[in-house]
């Protein structure tokens, strides 16, 4: 179904959900990326100078057409290189929670960020946005877990990215981060100098196979699933479930 097809996107009357204000987040969502060229540039001495960052893989993502980036999530810096490593422009979906900030609601945004309401309630604006963005042949990136990784483990991938690409019809390009965790711990500011990062960009996943039932459950998990084994794949990160599962069967380690 295309996103000019669903009901409004605004399906609730009360102006605030906890602390994201519906018109602030939607007046967000519209604005985002109108300065990314400034993001770019503004990021350049970060990305060419300060960091020694490697890509592997660019020619793995489309020329042309919507496409949706799926990568793992270890520090802060994550999402912007993404966004800036392709040519094409990319809008990177974020949580809302950086509207709250006097700075970042204003700059974060603008240079191509997709504010996201984590709670639910609010969150089919954004999707919504998503879902034009890659019908009119955009790319936007989605950090599938959800949240940073404070132990280096995959985490299991929210099933939203499947739903927004079996909706669209467009393809993901699985993309595995290795070294941000280490340039950048969790609660550190300013990345470490000259850290190694290597950003990897996987072959594209298609929907063929499950393009006959878009709309099943079942669809969106073994989407899921392929998506984050490709991540896997990517970075050799052991997976968090997989560990889990390893632990309650009395294995401690998790060939990865």
């Amino acid at each position: 179904m295309r996103a000019t097809e669903n009901p409004p996107i605004h399906p609730i009357s009360d102006d605030k959900v906890g602390r994201v204000d519906v018109h602030q987040l939607s007046a967000a969502v519209d604005a985002a990326g109108r300065y990314a060229w400034a993001g770019r540039a503004g990021t350049w001495p970060l990305r060419r100078g300060w960091l020694n960052v490697t890509h592997e893989g660019r020619e793995n993502v489309p020329t042309d057409g919507g496409v949706l980036l799926a990568a793992n999530h270890l520090a802060f810096i994550d999402s912007l290189l993404v966004m800036y490593a392709l040519p094409r422009p990319v809008s990177f979906l974020g949580k809302s929670e950086y509207l709250q900030h006097p700075i970042a609601r204003r700059v974060f945004p603008a240079t191509g960020m997709l504010p996201l309401d984590r709670s639910g309630r609010l969150a089919r604006i954004t999707l919504d946005r998503a879902a034009t963005l890659l019908e009119d042949g955009g790319v936007v990136g989605v950090h599938p877990e959800g949240t940073r990784s404070r132990d280096g483990l995959l985490g299991s991938g929210h099933r939203g990215i499947a739903q927004l690409a079996l909706r669209t019809g467009v393809p993901v390009v699985p993309v595995g981060l290795i070294g941000t965790g280490d340039a950048q711990p969790v609660g550190q500011l300013v990345p470490r100098f000259r850290a190694d990062i290597t950003i990897k960009f996987g072959a594209p996943i298609g929907l063929g196979r499950w393009s006959g039932a878009r709309r099943s459950a079942q669809s969106r998990r073994e989407l899921t699933e392929e998506i984050m084994a490709s991540i896997a794949a990517l970075t050799g990160q052991a997976r968090r479930d997989e560990t889990d599962t390893a632990t309650a069967d009395g294995v401690a380690t998790v060939s990865v």
